[in-house]
């Protein structure tokens, strides 16, 4: 089926590019306004830049609209400026406000300008309402496209309302009940409306407890909101209850994307990007980068710090040097594995900071044993190395290879326990745990492995050779 569904795919990519070749724009009109918009979208990613336009202004006007809102930032950009003001204007009044917020926020400034320029002053207003909010809050992706009823009316009355207004709304799953002053009393989905007695109030039938969020509200709260009460809309009001907006599913799915690439990002160890890689500029790119890059070599430093401290030790043991990269790398490889286990939990709710005991406790008993398993199997490369003579390690080499062993369990132990502190830690101060990043971990370890390691060595050592 998948194989079938493919091949049809594929001819039907033929057949357009067919039509484009011939300009033959009525029959390519017909066979695009038969397609989703998002393959419409994906069509149009797929051309050359110099045929986008073509293809484009065929459209009908209102699913016109509806493609563009599919297109990444740099196409929306190409677009609008292959295209004529009133083009433009129509494309942007099709869309609906919250996607045309966003479509403001990601254009250049010029870009945007022109964008406002060509609404209407209905159009403007909103638009500029909308970007009146503080970034990454409710108030930048709700829609005031929504239908409400009064208290005082009966079910029948409602629907027959719903059927008057109900056109172009951003959702018809829930409508919301809003006092004459403008004041959100309580949502009701359409299912419950359909099903109730006709002559009943609609503030008598039964649905589940109204849920809001306020315009101000981070966007990371709403999409809590969103995972746990299970909506497919959510109101948004002000202050004193006033209802604003709503807020759908679809923009939530895009505030989750959102939301896992900056942690995703931050655990590369670097600032959160604001656009898609390629429309960053170059130098944006270099400071957002920098900052953790030159806190992390500052870091790396107090490695060179530490091995100037155990220097005589290494000038009698230089069998010891070949295996510190072996150490600090194991300690922080079971940091990094830690911190991204815990971040995650901590993202998903899986965790809550009252759980940190149990984690401390998971972690001590997961890193004697992961660092018992990898000094066992260097232990046994030591050994087997010296036995074949593939390396000379000396007359001593069971007690270097004894060295690692016990080095390993106290690094990959220590590793593990900071990797699945620090989010702790950070979330209790009201940091973003994500700022743990792996690098970050490993940096911290690689200081305090080394540390590690020379003290048991001078600890098992001493009187052979230390």
């Amino acid at each position: 089926m998948a194989q079938s569904s493919t091949q049809d795919e594929a001819r039907l990519d033929l057949k357009l590019r067919q039509l484009i070749i011939d300009r033959n724009w009525l029959e390519l009109r017909e066979q695009l306004s038969d397609l989703h918009a998002p393959d419409v979208a994906d069509l149009i990613i797929a051309l050359p830049a110099e045929e986008e336009a073509f293809v484009f202004r065929v459209l009908p006007k209102e699913f016109a609209a509806d493609v563009f809102s599919y297109l990444p930032p740099d196409h929306q950009e190409g677009l609008i400026e292959s295209l004529s003001n009133e083009q433009v204007r129509t494309v942007l009044e099709g869309m609906s406000p919250d996607d045309r917020t966003r479509l403001l926020e990601e254009m250049p400034a010029e870009v945007t300008r022109r964008l406002l320029a060509t609404l209407s002053p209905d159009e403007l207003r909103s638009a500029r309402a909308l970007l009146g909010y503080p970034e990454e809050t409710a108030g930048r992706y709700m829609s005031p496209r929504y239908v409400t009823i009064r208290p005082e009316m009966t079910a029948q009355e409602a629907l027959d309302h719903i059927r008057r207004t109900g056109r172009s709304k951003e959702t018809l799953n829930v409508v919301y009940i809003v006092s004459a002053a403008g004041v959100l009393l309580e949502d009701i989905r359409l299912s419950s409306l359909v099903l109730a007695d006709p002559a009943a109030k609609v503030t008598s039938i039964d649905d589940p407890p109204l849920v809001a969020v306020h315009a101000t509200d981070d966007r990371e709260e709403v999409l809590k909101l969103f995972e746990k009460y299970d909506r497919v809309a959510l109101p948004v009001t002000d202050a004193q209850g006033h209802m604003l907006g709503v807020i759908t599913v679809d923009d939530v799915l895009d505030v989750a994307e959102q939301e896992a690439t900056e942690d995703i990002q931050k655990l590369g160890g670097m600032e959160a990007l604001d656009a898609p890689y390629l429309n960053v500029g170059l130098f944006s790119m270099i400071r957002k980068r920098a900052g953790w890059l030159s806190a992390l070599f500052l870091g790396e430093m107090l490695t060179a710090t530490a091995m100037s401290y155990f220097e005589g030790e290494i000038a009698h043991a230089v069998v010891l040097a070949l295996f510190v990269p072996l150490i600090i790398s194991s300690g922080g490889n079971s940091g990094s594995q830690a911190t991204s286990l815990i971040i995650r939990s901590l993202a998903l709710r899986e965790l809550r900071l009252r759980d940190w005991w149990r984690v401390f406790r998971r972690e001590i008993v997961s890193g004697v044993m992961l660092g018992s398993l990898l000094g066992f199997i260097g232990f046994i490369r030591i050994v087997l190395w010296e036995r074949l003579h593939l390396t000379e390690y000396g007359v001593h080499y069971m007690l270097v290879a004894l060295t690692v062993w016990v080095a390993l369990i106290g690094v990959v132990t220590f590793g593990t326990l900071a990797g699945s502190m620090l989010p702790f830690l950070l979330r209790r101060l009201n940091f973003d745990p994500a700022t743990s990043s792996a690098p970050f971990v490993a940096t911290l370890v690689d200081v305090t492995g080394l540390c590690i390691y020379f003290t048991v060595a001078l600890l098992i050592l001493h009187g052979t050779l230390l």
